[in-house]
């Protein structure tokens, strides 16, 4: 926001953040709550199917973005009213120490439900955050019936904790071979030293990809301040803000193509999963009810 502020003499940024113990749904209810007289100019969120949310709801406003018109489909709202930027990946945190040779690592999602793995692997719970999102993403993929038996069987097989960050440090500890993260997570296990490596899973080509999740920008309908708050848009958006959040602590993943920072997290090539998050969370409410009666 300082870097923003500098490019704008004489525009200040109030920010306003969620509290842990709330995520992003505190901050996501009172948009709502708000909806009829908005006091927020500018969402960056890092749980994208909160965002498809609000769009849904009619609360964000269509944006000229000043992104190329090569960016990804799915990175960017059909109607223009969000845009994604600098993802988290979805890995496999492997223990090295344990699982010493590669030939007889996990490479895929969909290793979780194998029964060779039973008790030895974790993920976090399903129900909100990334998980959701990602086994959102993996209904489209599967299908529904299909789905729905691979959730049951990665129940049965594998620990379920509360977040990404207790799998990245039960595996980091040597109490679990593997589990299913984020890539932010997983490189603070790596930074701490620990024999700990990321799998970019379903790598081969009839595979599915690994799947990104973007921060998403977006400005809020009836902004009390649309033009700078457009502008803000478009700086988080820009260049410069993918290149400050791949360097950062959490190595976020640039979305524009042909970015010219990496991230310190993707040392290869990585075939990315085309997720349609759109159609995720149109299907979310239907399938969030059937996952609670799996996992709750």
């Amino acid at each position: 926001m300082a870097a923003f502020e500098r490019r704008q003499p004489g525009l200040s940024v109030l920010s306003q953040f969620d509290v842990e113990s709330t995520k992003t749904t505190g901050l996501v209810s009172r948009l709502e709550s708000e909806a009829g007289r908005p006091r927020c100019d500018v969402f960056w969120n890092n749980e994208i199917m909160h965002t498809l949310r609000l769009e849904e709801a009619g609360l964000l406003q269509s944006v000229r973005w000043q992104v190329p018109a090569d960016w990804p489909t799915n990175m960017r709202s059909a109607q223009g009213c969000w845009v994604g930027i600098a993802a988290r990946a979805r890995v496999l945190i492997i223990n090295g120490d344990l699982l010493a040779d590669p030939s007889e690592r996990p490479e895929s999602v969909l290793d979780l439900a194998d029964p060779k793995w039973k008790g030895r692997a974790a993920i976090a719970s399903p129900l909100y955050g990334t998980t959701a999102t990602h086994f959102a993403i993996l209904d489209g993929h599967l299908g529904r019936a299909k789905a729905l038996e691979f959730y049951n069987q990665v129940k049965n097989n594998v620990q379920v904790l509360a977040g990404n960050k207790q799998v990245a440090q039960m595996v980091s500890s040597g109490q679990l071979a593997f589990g299913l993260t984020d890539t932010d997570d997983a490189l603070i296990e790596i930074a701490s030293g620990l024999p700990v490596e990321i799998v970019f899973p379903d790598q081969m080509a009839d595979e599915f990809g690994t799947l990104r999740i973007p921060n998403t920008v977006a400005v809020m309908k009836g902004a009390p301040h649309p033009v700078a708050a457009t502008a803000l848009a478009n700086y988080l958006v820009s260049e410069d803000t993918e290149g400050r959040l791949a360097l950062g602590p959490s190595a976020q993943i640039p979305i524009r193509p042909g970015h010219p920072q990496s991230s310190r997290a993707v040392k290869t090539a990585v075939r990315w999963m085309d997720g349609d998050f759109s159609q995720a969370a149109k299907r979310w409410p239907e399938l969030a009810t059937q996952l609670r009666a799996i996992y709750q």
